[in-house]
């Protein structure tokens, strides 16, 4: 009778932690959604289906993130920034807090001792498990961010929303179609999940331990602030590969890459290294916000539902 009660308690709890992550995932993507599709325009520039332009990446309008900003606004205006915002939310609610919740029981089990080699392991895992899921939801995100720049070639964009989307891809490339790019993507999220949710953990607890501060709002906005810098230095190169690889579609540039490898060796044969990094500042300037309001939101709704800081 005690032990069913206790598993009741554990799944009630389970459960509000899931609610509170998705919650705290939404309001966060929205707000800086604007800047995400700025990086994926960036990333997208430049790509080797067209012959290396002798110009310096940096001197292209392509390349510069105030051009390509004035450029969606002329385009799209206002809403011409939230292209792609539903798969994007859509996609949050399964691959946030399942790898939240996914990483705190894998620490339990990878790092008893609060080893940071744990943390590290458990980190990189969820993010896996949650962006293997949610592929399909990144998928058609990118494709609708991307279809934005075919305004500005006087082209239509190929899908006309999120369930338009789902259809083309399955009708055109099978259900399969649906995890184009799922290596890449998976590279990525362990890249990234190893970084913010480690780097986030063991800072927060860093500067509790070490009398700064409480845990309170101020430790959480350090500790998003270091894990925001932390997971972009990582996972920038993966997310170029991971942004270019689904990006293509059968029948229009399907050949352009032939997998992740083939992508990475191309763009810095034709781009260089630095083409790697492209839209680190966007990316950055978006983790941080993304990681802010996440972080405070979420741990502040985990204290007014009665349960433990994370």
């Amino acid at each position: 009778m005690g032990g069913g009660r206790r598993e009741a308690a554990l799944e009630l709890r389970t459960a509000s932690k899931i609610g509170l992550a998705s919650l705290s995932a939404a309001v966060a993507e929205t707000a800086t959604f604007p800047i995400d599709i700025l990086k994926t325009r960036l990333q997208l520039c430049g790509e080797s289906s067209r012959p290396p332009s002798r110009t310096p990446p940096l001197a292209s309008a392509a390349g510069n993130s105030l051009r390509v900003a004035a450029e969606i606004w002329r385009k799209g205006g206002v809403l011409g920034f939230y292209s792609g915002l539903s798969p994007a939310v859509l996609r949050h609610l399964f691959y946030t807090p399942i790898r939240i919740v996914s990483y705190e029981h894998l620490r339990v089990a990878a790092a008893p001792d609060g080893s940071l080699l744990g943390k590290a392991l458990a980190g990189g895992v969820s993010g896996v498990i949650a962006q293997i899921l949610a592929s399909p939801a990144d998928l058609i995100k990118v494709r609708m961010q991307a279809d934005g720049h075919l305004l500005s070639t006087a082209n239509q964009p190929r899908y006309a929303g999120l369930f338009d989307a789902f259809r083309k891809i399955i009708q055109k490339e099978g259900f399969p179609g649906l995890w184009r790019g799922v290596f890449p993507n998976a590279q990525r999220a362990f890249l990234v999940n190893m970084g913010e949710l480690t780097c986030y953990d063991q800072a927060k607890h860093f500067i509790i331990h070490q009398g700064i501060c409480q845990d309170n709002t101020y430790a959480h906005t350090l500790a998003s602030v270091a894990s925001g810098l932390c997971s972009t230095a990582l996972s920038c190169p993966a997310d170029v590969v991971k942004t270019r690889m689904m990006n293509q579609t059968s029948g229009r540039d399907a050949d352009v890459y032939r997998n992740s490898v083939d992508c990475l060796y191309k763009t810095v044969k034709f781009e260089g290294m630095r083409a790697l990094w492209k839209g680190f500042l966007p990316t950055w300037a978006r983790l941080g916000p993304w990681q802010f309001v996440f972080w405070v939101s979420y741990e502040k709704l985990r204290q007014v539902s009665g349960l433990s800081s994370f």
